[in-house]
Protein backbone atom coordinates (compact mmCIF):
# COMPACT_ATOMS: atom_id res chain seq x y z
CA UNK A 1 0.00 0.00 0.00
CA UNK A 2 1.05 3.32 -0.77
CA UNK A 3 2.32 5.38 2.57
CA UNK A 4 3.64 8.80 0.88
CA UNK A 5 2.71 10.99 -1.85
CA UNK A 6 6.13 11.77 -3.02
CA UNK A 7 9.47 9.37 -2.44
CA UNK A 8 13.36 11.50 -3.27
CA UNK A 9 16.37 10.05 -4.50
CA UNK A 10 19.04 12.38 -3.93
CA UNK A 11 22.68 11.78 -5.50
CA UNK A 12 25.19 12.81 -7.89
CA UNK A 13 25.02 9.61 -10.11
CA UNK A 14 28.29 9.85 -11.64
CA UNK A 15 27.61 7.23 -13.37
CA UNK A 16 24.22 6.31 -12.31
CA UNK A 17 25.19 2.25 -10.88
CA UNK A 18 22.72 -0.58 -9.20
CA UNK A 19 23.26 0.68 -5.44
CA UNK A 20 21.23 4.13 -6.39
CA UNK A 21 18.95 1.58 -8.99
CA UNK A 22 18.14 -0.26 -5.91
CA UNK A 23 16.89 2.98 -4.27
CA UNK A 24 14.96 4.29 -7.02
CA UNK A 25 13.02 1.11 -7.57
CA UNK A 26 12.47 0.95 -3.33
CA UNK A 27 11.07 4.99 -4.12
CA UNK A 28 9.01 3.55 -6.97
CA UNK A 29 7.01 1.05 -4.77
CA UNK A 30 6.16 3.63 -1.55
CA UNK A 31 4.96 6.93 -3.71
CA UNK A 32 3.08 7.26 -6.83
CA UNK A 33 5.61 10.38 -7.48
CA UNK A 34 9.42 9.99 -7.69
CA UNK A 35 11.69 12.69 -7.98
CA UNK A 36 15.33 12.20 -8.05
CA UNK A 37 17.08 15.23 -7.35
CA UNK A 38 20.76 15.21 -8.90
CA UNK A 39 23.51 16.75 -7.67
CA UNK A 40 26.64 19.09 -8.93
CA UNK A 41 24.66 19.94 -11.75
CA UNK A 42 25.80 22.80 -13.96
CA UNK A 43 29.47 22.30 -13.18
CA UNK A 44 31.98 21.99 -15.74
CA UNK A 45 32.91 18.42 -17.05
CA UNK A 46 35.54 17.16 -14.98
CA UNK A 47 36.84 13.86 -13.98
CA UNK A 48 34.30 14.50 -10.08
CA UNK A 49 32.07 15.35 -12.70
CA UNK A 50 32.80 14.31 -16.56
CA UNK A 51 28.63 14.16 -16.91
CA UNK A 52 25.89 16.83 -17.23
CA UNK A 53 22.81 16.19 -14.92
CA UNK A 54 20.94 15.55 -18.64
CA UNK A 55 23.51 12.74 -19.34
CA UNK A 56 22.75 11.39 -15.68
CA UNK A 57 19.20 11.95 -15.87
CA UNK A 58 18.54 9.70 -19.58
CA UNK A 59 21.09 7.03 -17.75
CA UNK A 60 18.49 6.76 -15.29
CA UNK A 61 15.49 7.13 -17.63
CA UNK A 62 17.24 4.53 -19.69
CA UNK A 63 17.75 1.92 -16.42
CA UNK A 64 14.06 1.79 -15.57
CA UNK A 65 10.70 0.16 -17.76
CA UNK A 66 9.36 2.54 -19.83
CA UNK A 67 6.22 1.91 -17.92
CA UNK A 68 8.19 3.69 -14.77
CA UNK A 69 9.73 6.61 -17.06
CA UNK A 70 6.69 9.21 -16.34
CA UNK A 71 6.72 8.18 -12.51
CA UNK A 72 10.07 9.78 -12.57
CA UNK A 73 10.10 13.80 -12.12
CA UNK A 74 13.87 15.00 -12.12
CA UNK A 75 15.32 18.12 -10.31
CA UNK A 76 18.93 19.50 -11.24
CA UNK A 77 20.88 20.90 -8.10
CA UNK A 78 23.76 23.14 -7.67
CA UNK A 79 26.58 22.01 -5.03
CA UNK A 80 26.07 25.64 -2.80
CA UNK A 81 29.15 24.46 -0.90
CA UNK A 82 26.62 25.52 2.30
CA UNK A 83 24.74 22.76 3.67
CA UNK A 84 21.97 25.12 4.84
CA UNK A 85 21.12 26.77 1.50
CA UNK A 86 20.94 23.54 -0.36
CA UNK A 87 18.78 22.22 1.99
CA UNK A 88 16.40 24.67 1.81
CA UNK A 89 16.78 24.70 -2.18
CA UNK A 90 16.08 21.38 -2.06
CA UNK A 91 13.13 21.33 -0.37
CA UNK A 92 11.48 23.96 -2.55
CA UNK A 93 12.12 22.32 -5.50
CA UNK A 94 10.87 19.31 -3.89
CA UNK A 95 7.73 20.75 -2.85
CA UNK A 96 7.32 22.65 -5.92
CA UNK A 97 7.31 19.20 -7.39
CA UNK A 98 4.85 17.53 -4.78
CA UNK A 99 2.21 20.66 -6.09
CA UNK A 100 0.79 20.12 -2.65
CA UNK A 101 1.51 21.62 0.86
CA UNK A 102 0.31 18.84 3.35
CA UNK A 103 2.02 16.03 0.45
CA UNK A 104 3.57 13.25 2.86
CA UNK A 105 7.69 13.32 1.57
CA UNK A 106 9.89 10.40 2.13
CA UNK A 107 13.57 10.60 1.21
CA UNK A 108 14.71 7.06 0.25
CA UNK A 109 18.60 6.83 1.17
CA UNK A 110 21.52 4.67 2.79
CA UNK A 111 24.16 5.40 4.99
CA UNK A 112 27.34 4.59 3.28
CA UNK A 113 29.79 7.53 4.67
CA UNK A 114 30.05 10.77 5.12
CA UNK A 115 28.57 11.98 2.37
CA UNK A 116 25.40 10.30 3.78
CA UNK A 117 25.09 12.96 6.62
CA UNK A 118 22.89 15.20 4.44
CA UNK A 119 20.12 12.03 5.40
CA UNK A 120 19.49 14.15 8.70
CA UNK A 121 18.61 17.24 7.67
CA UNK A 122 15.36 16.77 6.28
CA UNK A 123 13.72 16.15 9.66
CA UNK A 124 10.00 17.31 8.03
CA UNK A 125 10.63 13.94 5.75
CA UNK A 126 9.83 10.06 6.76
CA UNK A 127 13.72 8.41 6.37
CA UNK A 128 13.20 5.14 4.21
CA UNK A 129 16.42 3.84 4.95
CA UNK A 130 17.22 0.62 2.59
CA UNK A 131 20.31 -0.77 4.84
CA UNK A 132 23.86 -1.44 3.88
CA UNK A 133 23.78 -1.80 -0.51
CA UNK A 134 27.67 -3.05 -0.34
CA UNK A 135 31.13 -0.94 -1.25
CA UNK A 136 29.54 0.32 -4.68
CA UNK A 137 31.14 4.16 -4.79
CA UNK A 138 30.94 6.31 -7.91
CA UNK A 139 34.69 7.61 -7.68
CA UNK A 140 35.87 3.95 -7.87
CA UNK A 141 33.23 3.36 -11.02
CA UNK A 142 34.79 6.57 -12.62
CA UNK A 143 38.66 5.28 -11.49
CA UNK A 144 38.06 2.23 -13.78
CA UNK A 145 36.67 4.03 -16.25
CA UNK A 146 39.18 6.22 -16.72
CA UNK A 147 42.20 4.39 -15.95
CA UNK A 148 41.90 1.23 -17.64
CA UNK A 149 44.20 0.05 -20.59
CA UNK A 150 40.76 0.23 -22.91
CA UNK A 151 37.08 1.52 -22.99
CA UNK A 152 36.50 -2.43 -22.73
CA UNK A 153 38.81 -3.41 -20.31
CA UNK A 154 36.83 -0.64 -17.81
CA UNK A 155 33.61 -1.75 -18.74
CA UNK A 156 34.30 -5.31 -18.30
CA UNK A 157 35.26 -4.36 -14.72
CA UNK A 158 32.00 -1.90 -13.93
CA UNK A 159 29.70 -4.65 -15.49
CA UNK A 160 28.66 -6.34 -12.42
CA UNK A 161 28.03 -2.89 -10.80
CA UNK A 162 25.84 -1.18 -13.61
CA UNK A 163 22.15 -1.51 -15.01
CA UNK A 164 22.92 -2.51 -19.03
CA UNK A 165 21.92 0.53 -20.25
CA UNK A 166 24.47 2.24 -17.87
CA UNK A 167 27.33 0.43 -19.74
CA UNK A 168 25.92 0.97 -23.32
CA UNK A 169 25.80 4.81 -22.55
CA UNK A 170 29.38 4.98 -21.12
CA UNK A 171 30.63 3.24 -24.53
CA UNK A 172 29.09 5.62 -26.35
CA UNK A 173 30.54 8.16 -24.35
CA UNK A 174 33.78 7.06 -24.57
CA UNK A 175 33.47 7.70 -28.27
CA UNK A 176 32.92 11.69 -27.34
CA UNK A 177 36.00 14.13 -27.27
CA UNK A 178 35.16 14.45 -23.25
CA UNK A 179 36.37 10.91 -22.54
CA UNK A 180 40.23 11.32 -23.94
CA UNK A 181 40.41 14.84 -21.80
CA UNK A 182 39.14 13.99 -18.78
CA UNK A 183 40.99 11.09 -18.69
CA UNK A 184 44.41 12.66 -19.02
CA UNK A 185 43.46 14.59 -16.14
CA UNK A 186 42.40 11.73 -14.56
CA UNK A 187 45.83 10.35 -14.33
CA UNK A 188 47.34 13.79 -13.76
CA UNK A 189 45.24 14.30 -10.31
CA UNK A 190 45.64 10.17 -9.42
CA UNK A 191 49.90 11.01 -9.78
CA UNK A 192 49.65 14.28 -7.82
CA UNK A 193 47.71 12.11 -5.06
CA UNK A 194 50.73 9.60 -5.04
CA UNK A 195 53.09 11.67 -4.18
CA UNK A 196 51.07 12.09 -0.64
CA UNK A 197 49.90 8.48 0.11
CA UNK A 198 52.20 8.08 2.50
CA UNK A 199 52.07 10.74 4.58
CA UNK A 200 50.80 9.94 8.04
CA UNK A 201 47.97 12.44 8.08
CA UNK A 202 45.70 13.13 4.83
CA UNK A 203 47.00 16.38 3.71
CA UNK A 204 45.47 19.44 3.91
CA UNK A 205 46.43 22.76 1.80
CA UNK A 206 46.07 26.18 1.97
CA UNK A 207 45.55 28.73 -0.80
CA UNK A 208 44.56 31.91 -1.84
CA UNK A 209 42.48 33.41 -4.48
CA UNK A 210 41.28 37.38 -5.22
CA UNK A 211 38.46 38.25 -6.38
CA UNK A 212 39.08 41.82 -8.01
CA UNK A 213 36.49 43.84 -8.93
CA UNK A 214 36.63 46.90 -11.20
CA UNK A 215 33.75 49.23 -12.90
CA UNK A 216 31.63 46.39 -12.79
CA UNK A 217 33.94 43.78 -13.97
CA UNK A 218 35.25 40.66 -12.46
CA UNK A 219 39.13 40.01 -13.09
CA UNK A 220 39.42 36.15 -14.29
CA UNK A 221 42.06 33.50 -15.65
CA UNK A 222 41.59 30.68 -17.94
CA UNK A 223 43.80 27.65 -16.54
CA UNK A 224 46.63 26.33 -18.58
CA UNK A 225 47.49 23.06 -16.67
CA UNK A 226 45.34 20.49 -14.71
CA UNK A 227 43.83 20.23 -12.83
CA UNK A 228 40.68 22.59 -14.29
CA UNK A 229 43.09 23.25 -17.84
CA UNK A 230 40.96 25.21 -19.49
CA UNK A 231 38.60 26.42 -17.43
CA UNK A 232 37.99 29.74 -15.84
CA UNK A 233 38.78 30.51 -12.44
CA UNK A 234 39.97 33.24 -10.44
CA UNK A 235 43.62 34.05 -9.75
CA UNK A 236 45.06 32.53 -6.78
CA UNK A 237 47.48 29.41 -5.88
CA UNK A 238 49.09 27.92 -2.80
CA UNK A 239 50.65 30.01 0.09
CA UNK A 240 54.40 29.84 0.33
CA UNK A 241 56.08 29.53 3.42
CA UNK A 242 56.78 33.07 4.33
CA UNK A 243 54.24 34.64 3.19
CA UNK A 244 50.77 35.87 4.68
CA UNK A 245 47.61 34.53 3.02
CA UNK A 246 47.55 38.39 1.76
CA UNK A 247 51.19 38.82 0.61
CA UNK A 248 50.59 35.63 -1.24
CA UNK A 249 47.53 36.55 -2.90
CA UNK A 250 49.01 39.92 -4.14
CA UNK A 251 51.84 37.63 -5.44
CA UNK A 252 49.67 35.23 -7.20
CA UNK A 253 47.58 37.66 -8.68
CA UNK A 254 50.86 39.36 -9.96
CA UNK A 255 52.11 36.50 -11.83
CA UNK A 256 48.81 35.10 -13.01
CA UNK A 257 47.52 38.47 -14.64
CA UNK A 258 50.38 40.92 -14.13
CA UNK A 259 48.04 43.40 -12.46
CA UNK A 260 50.06 45.03 -9.58
CA UNK A 261 49.36 48.55 -7.73
CA UNK A 262 50.55 50.40 -5.20
CA UNK A 263 50.60 48.62 -1.59
CA UNK A 264 48.58 51.61 -0.27
CA UNK A 265 46.09 50.98 -3.33
CA UNK A 266 45.79 47.67 -3.19
CA UNK A 267 45.50 48.16 0.97
CA UNK A 268 42.76 50.71 0.49
CA UNK A 269 40.82 48.41 -2.07
CA UNK A 270 40.92 45.75 -0.10
CA UNK A 271 37.09 45.37 1.40
CA UNK A 272 36.77 41.61 2.72
CA UNK A 273 38.86 38.37 3.48
CA UNK A 274 36.49 34.79 3.32
CA UNK A 275 37.78 31.92 4.09
CA UNK A 276 36.08 28.90 1.74
CA UNK A 277 36.51 25.24 3.03
CA UNK A 278 34.04 23.20 2.10
CA UNK A 279 35.77 19.43 2.23
CA UNK A 280 34.25 18.81 -1.60
CA UNK A 281 35.60 22.09 -2.96
CA UNK A 282 38.52 21.16 -5.03
CA UNK A 283 39.57 17.64 -6.76
CA UNK A 284 42.88 18.06 -5.17
CA UNK A 285 41.70 17.07 -1.58
CA UNK A 286 41.58 19.12 1.38
CA UNK A 287 42.29 22.57 0.14
CA UNK A 288 41.02 25.68 2.44
CA UNK A 289 41.45 29.09 0.41
CA UNK A 290 41.04 32.65 1.70
CA UNK A 291 39.78 34.71 -1.00
CA UNK A 292 40.79 38.26 -0.63
CA UNK A 293 38.03 40.86 -2.45
CA UNK A 294 39.54 43.76 -3.37
CA UNK A 295 36.97 46.38 -5.58
CA UNK A 296 38.68 49.38 -7.05
CA UNK A 297 35.35 51.84 -7.79
CA UNK A 298 35.17 52.76 -11.27
CA UNK A 299 37.81 53.56 -13.66
CA UNK A 300 39.33 51.84 -16.70
CA UNK A 301 39.98 48.46 -16.70
CA UNK A 302 43.54 48.40 -16.50
CA UNK A 303 45.61 46.10 -18.59
CA UNK A 304 46.17 42.20 -17.88
CA UNK A 305 48.14 39.55 -19.15
CA UNK A 306 48.42 35.95 -18.87
CA UNK A 307 51.33 34.80 -16.80
CA UNK A 308 52.85 31.48 -14.98
CA UNK A 309 50.29 28.80 -14.90
CA UNK A 310 47.33 30.66 -16.68
CA UNK A 311 46.70 30.91 -20.40
CA UNK A 312 44.53 33.43 -20.26
CA UNK A 313 43.42 36.06 -18.14
CA UNK A 314 40.48 38.77 -18.82
CA UNK A 315 38.11 41.64 -17.30
CA UNK A 316 34.63 39.81 -17.35
CA UNK A 317 31.32 41.82 -16.73
CA UNK A 318 29.68 40.61 -13.71
CA UNK A 319 26.35 40.48 -15.25
CA UNK A 320 27.43 37.75 -17.66
CA UNK A 321 29.12 35.40 -15.24
CA UNK A 322 26.04 33.53 -14.59
CA UNK A 323 25.60 32.58 -18.16
CA UNK A 324 29.29 31.14 -17.52
CA UNK A 325 28.52 28.60 -14.50
CA UNK A 326 29.37 25.83 -16.51
CA UNK A 327 32.84 26.97 -17.21
CA UNK A 328 34.24 27.58 -13.91
CA UNK A 329 36.93 25.57 -12.16
CA UNK A 330 36.18 23.62 -8.55
CA UNK A 331 33.92 26.11 -6.45
CA UNK A 332 35.33 29.39 -8.60
CA UNK A 333 31.85 29.99 -9.36
CA UNK A 334 29.84 29.92 -6.67
CA UNK A 335 32.85 32.13 -4.53
CA UNK A 336 32.02 34.58 -6.92
CA UNK A 337 28.26 33.97 -6.01
CA UNK A 338 29.05 34.86 -2.26
CA UNK A 339 30.31 38.10 -3.08
CA UNK A 340 28.07 38.96 -5.73
CA UNK A 341 24.61 36.75 -5.76
CA UNK A 342 24.66 35.39 -9.31
CA UNK A 343 22.28 32.54 -8.19
CA UNK A 344 19.08 34.32 -6.06
CA UNK A 345 15.61 33.34 -7.26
Amino acid sequence: MTRHDVAVCIGRFQPFHNAQLHLLERALTIAPKVVVVIGSAWQARTPRNPFTWEERAQMIRLALPEAERERIHFVPMRDYYDARRWVGEVQAAVAHMAGNPAARIALVGHRKDATSDYLQDFPGWALVDVGYLGPVHGKALRDAYFTASTVDAALAAMSSQLPPSTVDVLRAWAALPFHARIREEWLELAKEHAQWANTPYPPVFVTVDAVIRVSGHVLLIRRGHAPGKGLLALPGGFIEQRETVYQSAVRELAEETGFELLHSDMQHALKDVRVFDHPDRSQRGRVITHVHYFDLGERRLPEVHAGDDAREAKWVAIDQLAALEDEFHDDHFHILDSFFDLTST
